[in-house]
């Protein structure tokens, strides 16, 4: 018979105390126990001084002891049963994207356009498994003729789709029935990609689109950019296009931008900001992106005014299915209505040829307060700090931002300190991890590639994905090291907020909460770095399987995760990587780095 002392702790706990009050009370005891050592070390030495930051440093290895203690026990608490490898998901999910299930978040009760919009509430307690690739996927060809020519297995489109598509935007060739190939002279408009590019370049006063870096253009957000012609073109320019669309279950232009090795996220005009902070691009440029600007009583038109830098440009290309040269259709249709809105958010039309359009924004912040009376209001200040998908707004940002400040006068920008030092640790980190982008640390034998094994070629990978990234450094790093590939800086939502400073330098950059899928298609990421991130993310409300299988969903096969953290978040790593069928080894340490740990995704 079970004591009475028994009886009342079933009454509390019930037959079975749970795993979690244990590992409370286990925590207690070792805290307990390392107090009182504490204590009675310090009667017995009582004659002996101590210093007060020995105290503090004492108390600061505990704290960091016991978190350590902790993940390791909560990895531990999952138990064996829950090592075993996660499972596939069904074929109807090879380019799953969540938080933009329509269907379901119509039944959710959304409806006015935000049934298309970003929605992870709805799409939160999903099932468990691994998002596998397509029966006929292949591993992308290297940069630069992987820009040229993809599989066409690897991506959720027909060969009907292409024949029936008659946009300018869309002409491909199939080469041959598993290849597409982009051809460089087709795509967005009129006579070809170059031309239009030169275009533009002739409309904004410059001799040639060459000069656009010395005009003040060093990023551009590309709205429905079409298959990335147009971004492929100003990448050969050293001109940094990020292509954001829609997300489309079939034929998506984000995804095959980024199949081809270009920048893209999926981005919606409807309900939401972007996530992008105000005064972030030099160019906004939509071609036939089918947004109608003067719906919602502008306020699209005034989201694209908030990430526009002063004197940025705003370039608009209608449909081209009317004669070379003819603009009546523009004139009726759009160009009223944005004549007379332009200046009430002190735009001019800098220029008009054929079917392009090019409205410039102000460089004089004083032109806000001496509109006319009935005017766009100004929004209040502060409000455009951290935008993240809040919603749309019918007022003027940016106008007190310490960051207002011309686009042809970025060179005057100041770099602080912090990013100098973060990109000293960067460069000798960067030559460290590129030596073990190898098959020999996954060998039956593994080894460190010594002074005599091959470094892997400068285009090794493409697409990769700082989840953490700081000041930007590592994408410093890279183009320092001319590796052919560009970074998505990822900015945490909770992380100090240095996305301004990376979209400043001219990098590709965006704020993401990781507690959330990222808006990608599945596949789209040759390399995944995430620096101190999973120590960072312990507090949150995140589930760290959650975090692991998104990583998996937005990595190619056969590509790297690169972890860099503490004892207790790398042994957390470890089981996870298990789980998920990733080959994992712990190689070096960096400052500022515990452990780095190097995992390698199979083809599943």
């Amino acid at each position: 018979m079970r004591s009475s002392w028994s009886n009342k702790l079933s009454l509390i706990f019930g037959p079975r105390p749970p795993l979690n009050w244990l590992l409370l009370c286990l925590i207690s005891v070792l805290a307990l126990i390392a107090v009182l050592g504490s204590s009675s070390s310090n009667t017995f030495d009582s004659l002996t001084p101590i210093s007060v930051p020995d105290i503090y440093t004492n108390y600061r290895r505990l704290k960091e002891q016991a978190a350590v203690d902790y993940l390791e026990l909560r990895s531990l608490s999952l138990g064996a049963s829950r090592q075993r490898e996660l499972g596939l998901c069904g074929r109807e999910r090879e380019n799953y994207v969540p938080c933009y299930n329509v269907s379901a978040n119509l039944f959710a009760g959304f409806k006015d356009g935000e049934e298309f919009d970003r929605q992870c509430e709805v799409s939160r307690n999903r099932e468990r498994c691994l998002v596998r690739p397509p029966k006929d996927y292949k591993i992308p060809l290297r940069w630069p003729a992987g820009r040229d020519v993809i599989w066409s297995g690897n991506v959720k489109i027909t060969k009907d789709q292409f024949l029936s598509s008659g946009s300018m935007t869309k002409r491909l060739m199939l080469l041959e029935e598993n290849q597409i190939a982009f051809h460089s002279e087709d795509g967005l408009i009129f006579d070809g990609v170059k031309d239009y590019s030169l275009q533009i370049a002739k409309m904004l006063g410059l001799s040639d689109d060459s000069q656009f870096l010395q005009a003040g253009v060093q990023t551009v957000l590309d709205i429905g950019c079409g298959f990335g012609s147009f971004g492929a073109h100003l990448v050969s320019l050293n001109v940094m296009a990020i292509c954001i669309a829609a997300y489309e279950a079939t034929g998506s232009q984000v995804q095959l931008t980024l199949e081809r090795g270009l920048p893209a996220m999926i981005g919606n005009f409807i309900t939401r900001q972007l996530p992008y902070p105000a005064l972030s691009f030099e160019m906004v440029h939509c071609a036939q992106c089918g947004i109608v600007w003067d719906k919602k009583d502008w306020t699209l038109l005034l989201e694209v005014d908030r990430v526009l830098k002063p004197g940025g440009y705003f370039v608009l290309t209608s449909s081209t299915s009317q004669p070379y040269g003819s603009s009546l259709s523009m004139k009726n249709s759009m160009l009223t209505p944005m004549e007379e809105m332009t200046p009430k958010i002190c735009w001019t039309l800098k220029a008009q040829q054929y079917e392009t359009f090019i409205w410039q924004k102000t460089v004089d912040s004083d032109c806000y307060t001496s509109r006319k009376q009935g005017a766009i209001p100004l929004c209040n200040e502060g409000h455009d700090v951290r935008s993240y998908y809040k919603p749309l707004v019918s007022c003027i940002s940016g106008t007190t931002n310490k960051r207002w400040t011309p686009i042809r006068n970025r060179s005057s920008r100041v770099q602080p300190d912090d990013f100098f030092e973060d990109l000293q640790i960067w460069r000798s980190a960067l030559k460290n991890y590129w030596s073990l982008l190898t098959p020999l640390i996954f060998s039956d034998h593994p080894k460190r590639p010594g002074d005599e094994d091959p470094l892997p070629p400068f285009n090794m990978i493409r697409n990769v994905m700082d989840m953490s990234a700081h000041y930007g450094g590592l994408n410093a790093a890279f183009l320092e090291e001319r590796k052919s590939v560009w970074v998505m800086n990822v900015v945490p939502v909770n992380a100090l907020y240095t996305l301004p400073l990376i979209l400043d330098l001219g990098f590709a950059g965006v704020l993401h909460d990781w507690c959330e899928p990222f808006p990608t298609y599945p596949r789209t990421y040759d390399l995944l770095h995430a620096n101190g991130l999973l120590s960072h993310l312990s507090s949150e409300r995140c589930s760290m399987m959650d975090l692991f299988l998104e990583m998996d969903r937005i990595l190619r096969p056969e590509g790297w995760v690169v972890l860099c953290d503490k004892v207790g978040a790398i042994e957390m790593a470890r089981m996870f990587a298990t789980q998920i069928r990733w080959e994992a080894r712990e190689v070096s340490s960096l400052p500022k780095c515990t452990i780095v740990f190097l995992l390698f995704a199979l083809i599943i």
